[in-house]
């Protein structure tokens, strides 16, 4: 039913029970919440039930003053805000204003008639909305249930209008949305504009042509990029690993609407959109330290928020000095890299974050860095060296598909004014590559080759005689797990596909099986 503009005006009648919608945020799903007002004779008092933490809570506070500075008057007798379903738990500051609403209702100062209307945000004690966190999926909750009208603070207009076919009503304060229930004004001035994705909203980046050397590196990356592959450096300090990384996002091709809203959900959620640019249109890359919790990395708290790998989502994740995590942080990562998703179980629930993202690491060879470096001497034992090589366990080197060494780089190539290859040439390698999976995997759920399972892997890697018999001397002589071999042929079909080739040759699973991870020990 369409927000009606009914008679309203003050009015002095007998209390009543209001109920205002109000969603809440259960992991990156909406649900609905009925917040329901009660105002009855007895001494003073505001009480809210249904499971409220400390923010909602203090709602009280808030909207009491946020009522007298709107110039209405807040009732001195005894007030119940119920928030069901009552064994849902509520958090946050966002259920201030459908809670104000609903005592200007309920004391009769408001007589309007709001079904089918959701309410959103936060008051300032001035009465003034604020921004609130999550409302992009809250809005798609509210076009799902049917919700004609959706009230939002003015500063969340450009991110609730991302939601097609969802009348989504900003306002600046409480007295505003009043004065609009009364049919005196209307909502804020907001006109959507089109989504666009183009060469132009790229992000600065790390142009690969102003990178000297590491040609068979800049390889490995367009492979990685290519395919949606886990990469891993390694090398001596100084050699350009991490510059190597940051230019993984000027090589990518860029989301499609979807993914881009997929992502976009995940930072609203976070509290992390820009309130100019609400949607995210480039990859993420999340570069965390390692001294990162666990709940920080994978994500957690008494109510589970996206952690570092979620934030990664269709982007990149970069792994600084690998081996300087814990073990437990690694292991961690095993189950989202194989499943693309993160599960966190709590006591009141188990919720599941989106984890699609390419893990890109790098690391020394050993403590001081110079093991195996024909320029500088080594000064670690060679227990210490395969005590820290063995900080990443075996089935954690057995996730990653590319494994590439990063050489110091000579006097020669850094003074040289000749510059390689610029990443926009990569680029538009990487995005016919992903053209051709993208026209395999029609009709499925898949977006590029790391994403295969054996089924998919049965069916597009097709291999020619020469090249399965370097893969049956690849699994005898590197002892090769199920896994492992899985990977290769991944591997072998992503670098296929950029030789436009629809067959799997010898020298793809050649140039596949040289990018398996090694150990000195």
């Amino acid at each position: 039913m369409t927000l009606g503009r009914l008679r309203a005006n003050i009015v002095t009648k007998n209390a009543m029970l209001a109920k205002v919608i109000r969603c809440a945020l259960v992991g990156l799903e909406g649900s609905l919440i009925e917040v329901e007002v009660d105002i009855s004779s007895g001494l003073p008092a505001f009480t809210i039930v249904g499971l409220p933490d400390t923010a909602v809570q203090e709602a009280r506070e808030r909207v009491r003053a946020a009522i007298r500075n709107s110039g209405y008057s807040f009732p001195l007798k005894r007030i119940v805000v119920n928030l069901a379903p009552a064994d849902l738990k509520k958090a946050g500051p966002a259920y201030d204003l459908p809670i104000a609403v609903g005592i200007l209702i309920s004391s009769g100062q408001l007589e309007v008639d709001i079904s089918g209307t959701l309410f959103l945000g936060e008051l300032s004690l001035d009465g003034s909305l604020r921004h609130t966190r999550g409302i992009l999926p809250m809005v798609a909750l509210a076009h799902q249930k049917g919700l004609d009208d959706v009230i939002v603070p003015d500063s969340d207009a450009k991110e609730a209008s991302l939601i097609e076919n969802v009348k989504a009503l900003p306002f600046t304060s409480l007295t505003h949305l009043t004065r609009y229930l009364v049919g005196e004004v209307g909502p804020s001035e907001y006109i959507p504009t089109a989504v666009k994705f183009d060469d132009s909203e790229l992000p600065p980046a790390v142009d690969l042509t102003h990178i000297k050397g590491q040609e068979h590196v800049k390889r490995a990356l367009e492979v990685a990029a290519a395919g949606g592959h886990n990469m891993i450096m390694c090398g001596p300090p100084g050699s350009g690993k991490t510059m190597l990384a940051r230019s993984l996002p000027g090589i990518l091709p860029l989301m499609t609407i979807g993914e881009a809203l997929e992502v976009t959900k995940v930072y609203s959620v976070s509290g992390l959109l820009s309130q100019d640019t609400p949607l995210v249109r480039s990859r993420p890359f999340r570069a965390p330290h390692h001294t990162i919790s666990n709940a920080g990395l994978v994500g957690g708290g008494h109510w589970p928020r996206p952690g570092e790998i979620s934030l990664s989502h269709r982007g990149v994740l970069f792994l600084d000095e690998l081996p300087e995590f814990g073990h437990s942080l690694l292991e961690i990562l095993r189950q989202p890299l194989e499943d693309k998703v993160v599960t966190i179980s709590r006591a009141r629930g188990t919720l599941t974050f989106p984890a699609n993202f390419m893990l890109v690491a790098a690391m020394n060879p050993c403590p001081c860095g110079f093991f195996g470096d024909p320029f500088r001497q080594c000064s670690c034992s060679l227990g210490l060296v395969a005590r820290y090589q063995k900080r990443i366990s075996g089935p954690f080197m057995d996730r990653v598909d590319i494994f590439a060494e990063v050489p110091h780089v000579d006097y020669e190539k850094l003074s040289s004014n000749r510059l390689g290859e610029s990443s926009k040439k990569v680029r538009d390698r990487v995005i016919a590559a992903r053209g051709r999976q993208l026209e395999r995997f029609t009709g499925m759920v898949l977006t590029c080759n790391a994403e295969m399972a054996p089924p998919e892997i049965r069916e597009f890697c097709q291999t020619e005689e020469d090249a399965q018999a370097l893969l049956k001397r690849a699994m005898e002589q590197m002892h090769l797990s199920a896994r492992a071999f899985h990977r290769v042929l991944k591997l072998a079909r992503t670098i296929a596909d950029l030789a436009d080739s629809d067959i799997i040759r010898a020298e793809h699973v050649a140039e596949a099986i040289q990018y398996r991870p090694r150990r000195v020990f």
